[in-house]
């Protein structure tokens, strides 16, 4: 199955040019000043570098990280709303229906009205959507657990990290 539209379409070469660039970015994070020290600029070196395998497998199955995200959260929390799952995936709700479009269209989800409320869309996976997101769940399961082993203060971080978007998320 291919997935269409999410993922740029690199070239070996320009993906090679691309890794090379965060590993430069990640090497000098080292550097003393203000900016490679930020916390936020190390947490998204981190995020890349982390998921760097696993987005390299999304690729060669033909899926994009948004679609995989919509997937992974489907298959948690079928009849998921359009904006409910728009805020877990990080997505702005129209980036998130034009992703949505292309993937009833591709046969992943599918689209039904609210039982009570019909102005409400609720979204699911088909079965061959449910399917491909199981087996996607597996392999991000085996390359966290692989990371982990790599990075034993990588289960400390995480905590943390959980901490950190527990707060932010908190009304002030």
């Amino acid at each position: 199955m291919r997935f269409d539209g999410s993922w740029p379409d690199f070239d070996e070469r320009s993906t090679r040019a691309f890794w090379k660039l965060v590993v430069m970015s990640a090497s000098s994070a080292a550097g003393s000043g203000f900016f490679e020290n930020y916390l936020p600029h190390l947490l998204t070196l981190a995020a890349v570098a982390a998921s760097r395998a696993f987005d390299e497998e999304l690729r060669e199955r033909g899926v994009s990280l948004p679609v995989w995200r919509v997937m992974a959260v489907l298959l948690e929390r079928p009849g998921e709303t359009v904006t409910g799952l728009a805020k877990r995936c990080l997505l702005q709700q129209p980036t998130m229906t034009k992703l949505l479009d292309r993937m009833e269209r591709d046969r992943v989800v599918q689209r039904s009205p609210d039982r009570q409320d019909h102005r409400i869309v609720r979204l699911s996976l088909t079965t061959e959507g449910a399917a491909l997101a199981a087996t996607l769940v597996e392999a991000a399961k085996h390359h966290e657990a692989a990371l982990l082993a790599r990075h034993p203060q990588a289960a400390t971080i995480k905590e943390g990290l959980r901490s950190i978007a527990a707060e932010q998320g908190r009304p002030k």
